[in-house]
């Protein structure tokens, strides 16, 4: 989970509670809750929304540009999130792991063409003939920034701290929960041990550290790695300086062993006001912008010298349920309302849900309407309810199940609870994403026919009551990996906290025994084909049980400036997004135009380049919010 994306994987944009970290099972940053682990990667996290007003946007006068100081190119990223932890042993939100995946490199990387696993640190993995040895050779030619060697004793290290230090295990944890036991024979020689077969073996996100500067760390929990620059790491970017909720400066690895990237500086810049950074954008100050309204998207067309990216996402956009908060030791927690640990109950809402007027009216088409949990981009795993199976827009049918659980309707037409109080549902949402608020219109008006009531609880932090179960349906949404494993994992009953007082990865306290047997079929299972059918009859456990209604998969909506980029990789290559990738093929191939001048006076650049990630709009204004891993409902991936 990368993570995508806006509720997403990790801790929320906000801060979470304080509830001690403890070591999340088998699952994986994708509290992008948003993620993205982004699926990490995760994620991650973030959706955008749609107002129901339509955006008129002024394009301004022509790009105005400062004179270049010593004719450096400048990257620059408008982000709408702040880092959560520069340490990759915690970070769970996008924008935290993306950058991660600049500083660090994994033992594998995902292929920008078609998402198939190719050589990261690691130039081969083979598994013994039962699967549970796998040897990984370590490339000789990558080196660490401080000019030290990156050997397989750093991986070991990694992965042996994280199995050992529940601090160390917060954001990536789920990864080696099956690792029995992990050594470097030589240099280039890795080999990890597993319990039991484990298919995610050439999918391990997770980002090597090097070793001579990390064991000095005494507490894996609370270190953020953000006190000595520039950051030690063997990426293709080395992080030089940070300032919380404002920046994270990165500049060239000239010793990367796939090339160093092309521009001379790479900035991510916080931005809370999406509208601002999409001005920068007309202005020539921004050269990248994602997260686009379908109204900014359709003003951006017409402009000289902008060029935007509409393709298909790898996120998806939910309503989740919160079918009662608990915790792996029984204690229940929270107080979602009674009703909603009905199945039919469930059924009866997500029945009420008109999908198709989400996809017209709130994101213009700009978007797939949704199922199966897993996007279409990932076609192995996508799956589609049978006929007789499809939950369709069906408000009589949605009365009928609310009479037959036993909520029905009394004098004045209003659904009653067992408490015999008129239910009003609290639906938790972002008070800063219109797309929340224009689906909760909809939901208050379709709802309302039932004899529901809908109070829409959007806030600036959704993060507290999110982890504390203090709501009864929520919006949400994760970036989904090249492989799955990681959003799927959110939902097992091992991903729920440990105790009311810890923090588990659970996307929405989902735990289901079906689900469970087939998660650990899927994740022994190499056959690519026989598991692809096991994560299909995982979702489609989901679909039935209606823990969450999938309501669509938005597109990537991007711009940037031509007369700033000259060329940027996609991913996938033929018609991908920019933002959010599983890797660091768009950044690090990045290729300026021709030097050009900037007005932007705080940037102290020539060139600047900026990409907005999941942008955040005023309200009555569209906004898609990229994020992906993640440990709270915000952050998803």
């Amino acid at each position: 989970m990368d993570t995508d994306d806006q509720f997403g994987a990790g801790r929320s944009a906000e801060g979470s509670i304080s509830r001690p970290r403890v070591r999340r099972p088998r699952v994986r940053r994708g509290w992008a809750r948003s993620s993205p682990r982004p699926s990490r990667g995760a994620a991650v996290r973030l959706l955008a929304g749609v107002g129901a007003g339509a955006l008129t946007l002024t394009l301004g006068p022509a790009p105005q540009r400062a004179e270049a100081k010593d004719d450096k190119q400048v990257l620059t990223v408008a982000v709408a999130q702040s880092v959560d932890s520069l340490s990759p042993f915690l970070a769970a939100r996008l924008v935290s792991t993306s950058i991660h995946r600049l500083m660090y490199e994994y033992l594998t990387n995902y292929d920008p063409k078609d998402n198939h696993a190719i050589p990261g640190l690691a130039t081969k993995w083979e598994p013994s003939a039962d699967k549970l040895t796998w040897t990984y050779t370590i490339r000789d030619n990558s080196k660490w920034s401080d000019g030290q060697q990156a050997t397989a004793e750093d991986a070991a290290w990694t992965f042996n701290t994280m199995m050992t230090d529940e601090g160390a295990a917060t954001a990536n944890g789920s990864f080696v929960a099956n690792f029995e036991k992990v050594t470097a024979p030589s240099p280039t020689k890795l080999v990890i041990e597993l319990k039991k077969p484990q298919a995610t073996m050439a999918a391990l996100d997770v980002p090597i550290v090097p070793k001579h500067v990390w064991e000095k760390v005494d507490d894996f929990s609370k270190f953020n790695n953000d006190k000595k620059f520039p950051i030690v790491g063997n990426g293709p970017f080395v992080l030089t300086a940070y300032k919380a909720d404002s920046y994270v400066r990165l500049k060239p690895n000239k010793s990367f062993w796939r090339g160093a990237p092309k521009f001379d500086e790479l900035v991510f810049k916080y931005y809370k006001d999406g509208d601002a950074a999409v001005a920068a954008l007309q202005k020539g100050e921004v050269s990248f912008v994602s997260g686009l309204t379908p109204a900014q998207a359709a003003a951006l067309k017409s402009q000289q010298d902008v060029t935007v990216n509409d393709a298909p996402g790898r996120r998806f956009y939910a309503l989740a349920t919160n079918p009662g908060a608990r915790a792996r030791d029984g204690k229940k927690f929270g107080d979602g309302h009674e009703s909603l640990k009905n199945q039919k109950v469930r059924q009866a809402l997500f029945t009420a849900v008109d999908r198709r007027t989400v996809i017209d009216k709130v994101f213009q088409g700009h978007a797939v309407e949704g199922e199966g949990y897993i996007p279409p981009r990932f076609s192995p795993y996508f799956w589609k309810p049978a006929g007789g199976q499809r939950i369709a827009y069906d408000p009589a049918e949605a009365a009928r199940l609310l009479d037959e659980a036993g909520y029905k309707e009394n004098g004045d037409g209003k659904r009653v609870g067992k408490d015999g109080k008129p239910i009003t549902y609290r639906v938790l949402c972002h008070a800063t994403d219109p797309q929340d608020k224009a689906v909760g219109k909809y939901l208050q008006e379709w709802w309302g026919k039932l004899g529901i009531g809908v109070s829409l609880d959007c806030r600036d932090n959704v993060s507290d009551p999110w982890l504390a179960g203090e709501y009864d349906l929520a919006f949400d949404g994760w970036s989904v990996n090249p492989d799955p494993d990681f959003v799927l994992s959110i939902h097992t009953c091992a991903a729920l906290p440990a105790t009311p007082k810890d923090i588990g990865a659970t996307d929405n306290f989902i735990c289901d025994k079906k689900y469970d047997e087939l998660y650990a079929q899927q994740l022994a299972e190499y056959d690519a084909t026989k598991r692809a059918e096991i994560v299909k009859r995982m979702e489609s456990r989901l679909y039935d049980t209606g823990y969450m209604n999938v309501m669509a998969y938005p597109n990537a909506v991007e711009a940037y400036r031509t007369d700033q980029i000259a060329s940027i990789t996609k991913m996938p290559e033929a018609a991908g997004n920019i933002y959010g990738q599983d890797g660091y093929w768009s950044w690090w191939s990045a290729t300026p135009a021709a030097a050009s001048e900037s007005s932007d006076d705080s940037s102290q650049t020539g060139v600047i380049i900026g990409i907005v990630a999941g942008v955040v709009l005023l309200a009555g204004l569209g906004a898609f919010f990229a994020l992906r891993r993640r440990a709270t409902a915000e952050d998803r991936e």
